[in-house]
């Protein structure tokens, strides 16, 4: 069975973070560990307490798993502090870590600031450069490419300009009112390609940019290239928000999806 790291904070209510990715990685037939970079206290409605992980002891999390269980894909999600973000690149560059997704998760649904500028300035000149793709929202990508985009033809400049600064293939994801749910993807070669989506009017989207690269990074580690990766990280997303269930407090859209569709489960097995 193949294997995949999620490196990301601890979500309380179960619908985010590393409780969101180990259901996805799951689900999506891989074996899941997880290195914590935060405790939160946290529900679909907001944050209201963050204890971070100290450098020392994430380090000791990543040891933990690289000597023992190696990861075929690694994933990761919000980390707070310039501090930590230094550990995790270090790790993944002494252990020589594979098919890397970065979830670079700086802004807020509400645009709130979540990192303070020197955790950004590290998050880009540390993680980025190491992703095999990274997944930024518009609001992300706004602040990677240092301009607005308002227009599908200013997504296609703003991830070929992130492309050629951190040499990283981009996912640029679409929605914030600019499109219906298409996504981007720049690839290495130079050429972009769209993935085709739409927007589907279901408020349980808790959780969802969280679960969109952890399935990605499942499929990486199960082998599939990464065009093939993303398109299968959006079907199966995408069939979970179709789901239109009312998820209530404290659970994301993987759980009721796998609860209500045979078809979760078959997708989630080991035998794929």
């Amino acid at each position: 069975m193949r294997t995949a790291l999620t490196i990301a904070g601890s979500d309380s209510s179960g619908g985010a973070g590393i409780q969101a990715d180990i259901k996805t990685m799951t689900m999506n037939g891989v074996f899941a560990m997880s290195a914590i970079t935060a405790l939160t206290a946290q529900n679909t409605t907001g944050v209201t307490d963050i204890l971070n992980s100290t450098p020392e002891f994430l380090g000791e999390q990543l040891d933990a798993v690289f000597t023992d269980i190696y990861p075929d894909a690694v994933k990761i999600g919000m980390v707070s502090s310039r501090e930590l973000i230094a550990v995790i690149a270090e790790r993944l560059r002494r252990y020589g870590a594979r098919h890397i997704v970065v979830d670079p998760v700086m802004v807020a649904t509400s645009g709130a600031a979540l990192l303070e500028p020197d955790a950004v300035e590290a998050l880009e000149r540390e993680l980025l450069p190491l992703a095999e793709v990274i997944t930024p929202n518009i609001p992300e990508a706004q602040i990677l490419c240092g301009h607005a985009i308002t227009s599908p033809e200013e997504m296609e400049t703003a991830a070929r300009e992130i492309f050629e600064r951190f040499g990283c293939q981009v996912l640029c994801k679409g929605g914030h009112n600019l499109n219906d749910a298409n996504d981007l993807l720049y690839r290495a070669d130079g050429t972009a390609r769209w993935f085709k989506g739409r927007r589907i009017q279901n408020p349980n989207t808790h959780g969802t940019g969280c679960t969109l690269s952890s399935a990605i990074a499942a499929n990486l580690a199960k082998g599939y290239p990464l065009e093939e990766a993303v398109g299968r990280a959006k079907e199966y997303i995408s069939g979970a928000l179709a789901a239109m269930l009312d998820l209530g407090h404290g659970s994301g859209p993987m759980d009721h999806a796998f609860a209500l569709d045979p078809k979760w489960r078959e997708e989630g097995s080991c035998h794929d």
